[in-house]
């Protein structure tokens, strides 16, 4: 199901990051996420309540540059 609150998210196993552009545009990069914690986002029915509970708080992240579209 689409998001209302994610526009996009990508994760890098190799890396452990979970990229994520929110419908605002901002953009934010998370570490040292495990790849069970990517495969259970992927499940989610609703996205960013999923993101809000299991993964917003708990993983270092970093805002990245804006993207635009």
């Amino acid at each position: 199901m689409p998001s209302t609150v994610i526009r996009r998210w990508s994760y890098d196993a190799a890396a452990a990051t979970l990229d994520v552009t929110f419908t605002t545009g901002r953009r934010y990069l998370y570490r040292a996420v495990p790849p069970e914690a990517a495969r259970a986002l992927r499940r989610s029915f609703a996205k960013g309540t999923h993101f809000n509970r299991h993964i917003r708080g708990l993983y270092a992240f970093e805002e990245l540059e804006r993207d635009a579209g």
